[in-house]
C-alpha cells in the first residue's frame, strides 16, 4: 500500500512538472495577442480602444483587413492583456507559428484581405461648443466609451491656427451657415435656443466678425486648410452639408433677418460656387427659415422608408488594391440599420463624381457614408446623428453605449479614428 502511494506521488510530481513545462513552452511561444472582430468579439467598441492604447505605447499592431471582421494582432505584452481583461475585450494568445500562418493566408492573392500596420496614435480634436447638450454628439460618446483620449476645441482655437497641432478632427452636430441649426420654428422661445444664439453672437463679436455666418465661414475655411495640409476630417449629421453650404455661399448672405438682423440675398442659389465644396454639387438652398432643412442635399424629408426596413449597405472594396475605403468599412456586418438626423443621408445626384460612396441605400437612391481626398488630406461624411437612436429627438438622453458594445454603426466612427494611424498604400480605384 505504501509502495502504491509513493508511486502515485512520483507520477503526480512528474505530471505536474510536465504541465508546468508545457505551460512555460506555450507561454514562450505565445508571441501575439489576437483580437477577433467578428461575431465572437464581446466588445467591439472597446477593442478599438485597445488598439489605440497599444500604438500609443509604441507596441506593434497589425490591422487584419477583412479577416474575421477586421481583427487586430498585437505583439504580446502583459499590459495589453491586462487592458483586454479590464475592458472586457475578447482575445486569444497565439504563437509565432500561428501568426505567420494568418499572415500567409491573408497574403494569398485569392482572398480579399490585407494587413495594415498601425504606427502612430493620431492626436484627436473634437470641434464642439462649451454648451453642448448630452444628446449632441455620437463621436464624443464613442471615444469616451472606447477610452480613446481627445481634446475639445472650438472657434477660438481654430481661428488661432491651432489645428495643425492635431491629426484628426471631428465636427460635432454643427451649423456652419449661421442659421442656428434652423431650429427657429420649433425652439425660438426655448431658453437653450436663446442662450445659444446669444453665446454665438458674443463669440463672433469677440473674434472680430459682425455676423455669426461670417465667423463660421472663416472657421470652415480654416478647417479646409487643415485638410489640404494633410489633416483627417470626420463629420456627421448637419456638420456635413452645412459645412459645404457655407463654403459654396461665401460672399452671399443666405440668412434671413431672424438669424442675422437683415434680409438674405435675393435668389442666392445663382451665386453658389460648387468648386469650393468638398463633397456636394448643384444643390439648392431651403430658403424658408421655418423649415427644418438646409438644402436639397439631405434626404430626410423626401425619403419614404419604414424604420423597420431602413438599412444601408457597405460596399465591398478590394483590401489589397483599395486599403483606404476597406479600412473605413471594417465591420462584422455588411448591412447596417439606418438612423436619422437633421441630415440623415445624401441624395446621390448632389454628390460630386470624385467622391467615394462607401455606404448607400439603393432603394432610396441615397448615400449614407462617403469619403474623399482634398489636397494632402482626406475627409469622411457620415449621415445621421446617433447609430443606436433611430429618430433622435432634441432633449433625448444620451445613448448608453454599454448597452450597445457591438454596434456596427458606431464601428464605422471608430474605423475613422484608427485610419490616420495606418501606414497607407495609394488608393488604386
Amino acid at each position: 500500500m505504501k509502495m502504491m502511494e509513493m508511486l502515485r506521488f512520483k507520477i503526480s510530481k512528474k505530471l505536474s512538472l510536465f504541465f508546468l513545462f508545457c505551460s512555460i513552452i506555450f507561454s514562450a511561444k505565445s508571441a501575439y495577442i489576437f483580437i477577433p472582430m467578428d461575431e465572437s468579439q464581446s466588445n467591439h467598441l472597446k477593442a478599438y480602444g485597445i488598439a489605440y492604447y497599444a500604438i500609443e505605447r509604441d507596441i506593434k499592431v497589425d490591422w487584419l483587413l477583412n479577416y474575421q471582421g477586421g481583427s487586430f494582432m498585437i505583439k504580446q505584452h502583459s499590459a495589453i492583456e491586462n487592458e483586454c481583461n479590464i475592458r472586457g475585450v475578447s482575445y486569444q494568445l497565439i504563437a509565432d507559428v500561428q501568426s505567420t500562418q494568418i499572415l500567409q493566408s491573408i497574403a494569398s492573392p485569392e482572398v480579399n484581405q490585407d494587413v495594415v500596420r498601425l504606427e502612430k496614435a493620431p492626436k484627436i480634436a473634437i470641434y464642439s461648443p462649451s454648451n453642448k447638450q448630452p444628446w449632441d454628439d455620437a463621436v464624443t460618446l464613442a471615444l469616451t466609451y472606447a477610452e480613446i483620449p481627445y481634446e475639445v476645441i472650438y472657434d477660438e482655437e481654430v481661428l488661432a491656427n491651432l489645428l495643425p497641432l492635431y491629426d484628426w478632427l471631428h465636427l460635432h452636430h454643427e451649423d456652419f451657415t449661421g442659421q442656428y441649426g434652423k431650429f427657429y420654428a420649433s425652439f425660438k422661445n426655448a431658453t437653450w435656443y436663446k442662450d445659444q444664439k446669444i453665446a454665438y453672437e458674443k463669440l463672433a463679436k469677440k473674434l472680430g466678425y459682425d455676423k455669426v455666418s461670417q465667423e463660421k465661414l472663416a472657421v470652415a475655411k480654416k478647417i479646409k486648410d487643415f485638410v489640404n495640409a494633410g489633416g483627417f476630417l470626420f463629420a456627421m449629421c448637419s456638420a456635413t452639408d452645412s459645412y459645404d453650404i457655407a463654403l459654396a455661399a461665401e460672399g452671399t448672405d443666405i440668412c434671413q433677418h431672424m438669424f442675422d438682423g437683415d434680409a438674405a440675398t435675393a435668389s442666392p442659389d445663382q451665386y453658389l460656387d460648387f468648386s469650393r465644396t468638398l463633397a456636394f454639387k448643384d444643390f439648392t438652398l431651403v430658403k424658408n427659415p421655418n423649415q427644418y432643412e438646409f438644402s436639397s442635399i439631405d434626404a430626410t424629408q423626401t425619403r419614404r422608408i419604414n424604420a423597420k426596413i431602413d438599412f444601408f449597405t457597405l460596399f465591398d472594396f478590394s483590401a489589397k488594391w483599395d486599403p483606404v475605403p476597406t479600412m473605413l468599412c471594417q465591420n462584422h456586418m455588411q448591412v447596417i440599420k439606418g438612423f436619422m438626423g437633421q441630415t440623415t443621408a445624401f441624395k446621390n445626384q448632389y454628390i460630386k463624381s470624385n467622391v467615394l460612396i462607401m455606404g448607400e441605400t439603393k432603394a432610396t437612391n441615397e448615400a449614407r457614408y462617403i469619403h474623399g481626398e482634398f489636397g494632402n488630406g482626406t475627409w469622411t461624411f457620415y449621415g445621421g446623428h446617433d447609430p443606436e437612436d433611430y429618430q433622435h429627438k432634441v432633449g433625448d438622453p444620451k445613448t448608453d453605449l454599454s448597452l450597445h458594445p457591438n454596434s456596427p454603426g458606431y464601428r464605422l466612427i471608430l474605423n475613422n479614428i484608427l485610419f490616420p494611424a495606418a501606414k497607407k498604400k495609394k488608393l488604386k480605384t
